[in-house]
């Protein structure tokens, strides 16, 4: 059966925008998705042909440049490019990025950066993990000491999406290990990858270095690497929000936003792959007949289509209350666990459905179940998440 993808928070507003995307998407991403994949990254002029077309920071104020719309406007960009697979331009982690500003930039920094986010010139990065440190933040290594009207930067970065054409990075640097989280900071550096072409960031700025773009199992398209600084100077005005020691409070503040992403875009994903394999079963014959005609089939897509209702139902509240100012931590994790969990396990019913061709990378939901498995990794593992529900019961 289709599935009722009627959104309870959605609008004609909302559907106008939905329209825009997935024209900008079908016209523009899709094309280009195969060559993204094999050279790891989707190239700077697809980013800014999503700014020029508003897809950007669409939730971002239209005084810095936004879209002046809510978290509402983000799903509806986050949901149409997850229904396709399409993980090449990491526009979630791009609007993180930009909220790090908004909600804890200092008003310049916020005019200086927002604006070009929005128009995609810039590409934003964070950049917590480390070679040694992932789940437990506290353990990072890379160190920024303040001398004189500047910060020297030193560590190294790895995991970090949108590394590779990132013209902004927020990194996570201890400016005092003498005092634990609270000696936790954010250095704003921009890279200076004023682009040359689609193949390769511009002049780096000194003793800043792009490592290799990361060969992952999924999300070949997706730009993940690794980052180096080797004495990077950064002015004392580049410290996010002016003060620091503030690190680990802007990094727990905007988590609900961050988690809710990608629960949404785990719902979404599994009604694409639901689709797609409705079309690959019901033209797919054996024995004699469409393998859609066999009870085994039948009952294994009445599982998936339940669990994706009941999933759209929890994601759709949870879309409310951000947009209403209310989603908690512990609700947002909820989001992100089960989201991410029931992604995995119906992609894995719907790969078995496809038989052999499951296995094909030139199947849609072949591609999904590979990238499928890192969403229970980033943004906080399953059991980190499984923690921080625990703590609010």
């Amino acid at each position: 059966m289709p599935l009722n993808l009627t959104r309870s928070w959605s609008n004609e507003e909302l559907e106008a925008l939905r329209d825009t995307a997935v024209r900008f998407i079908e016209s523009e991403m899709q094309p280009q998705d195969e060559a993204a994949r094999h050279r790891g990254h989707v190239g700077h002029a697809l980013w800014r042909r999503a700014g020029e077309l508003g897809l950007l920071c669409t939730d971002i104020p239209e005084e810095y440049g936004g879209g002046g719309g809510d978290f509402r406007h983000e799903a509806v960009i986050y949901e149409e490019m997850a229904r396709r697979g399409l993980s090449g331009m990491s526009n979630s982690v791009h609007s993180i990025v930009a909220h790090y500003f908004l909600n804890h930039g200092t008003e310049s920094q916020k005019r200086q950066y927002l604006p070009r986010m929005a128009r995609g010139e810039l590409i934003g990065a964070i950049a917590m993990t480390e070679p040694g440190a992932g789940s437990d933040l506290q353990g990072i290594r890379t160190r920024a000491e303040r001398q004189g009207d500047h910060y020297v930067l030193n560590g190294s970065k790895t995991f970090i999406t949108n590394g590779f054409l990132a013209g902004v990075i927020l990194v996570v640097c201890k400016t005092d290990p003498t005092q634990g989280a609270r000696g936790t900071s954010i250095l704003i550096v921009e890279t200076d990858a004023a682009p040359t072409g689609d193949d390769a960031p511009g002049m780096q700025r000194e003793g800043f270095r792009v490592g290799r773009v990361l060969d992952k199992m999924g999300m070949k398209a997706q730009d993940t690497s690794e980052l180096f600084f080797d004495n990077v100077v950064v002015p004392a005005d580049g410290l996010l929000g002016g003060q620091e020691g503030q690190g680990f409070y802007q990094l727990m503040g905007d988590l609900p936003y961050e988690r809710l992403i990608i629960g949404v875009s785990a719902v979404a994903c599994m009604e694409g792959a639901y689709a797609a394999t409705l079309d690959y079963v019901r033209e797919r014959k054996a024995f004699g007949k469409p393998i859609a005609e066999m009870q085994n089939t039948k009952f294994k897509l009445a599982e998936v289509a339940t669990q994706i209702m009941v999933g759209r139902a929890f994601m759709d509240r949870c879309v409310e209350r951000i947009v209403a100012g209310e989603l908690d931590t512990a609700t947002a994790s909820m989001a992100k666990l089960w989201g991410s969990e029931a992604q995995g396990r119906v992609l894995d019913e719907l790969v078995q459905l496809h038989g052999g061709y499951g296995f094909m990378n030139e199947y849609l939901v072949t591609r999904m179940y590979a990238d499928a498995r890192v969403q229970r990794i980033y943004g906080g593992t399953s059991e980190i998440m499984k923690e921080v529900i625990s703590r609010a019961l």
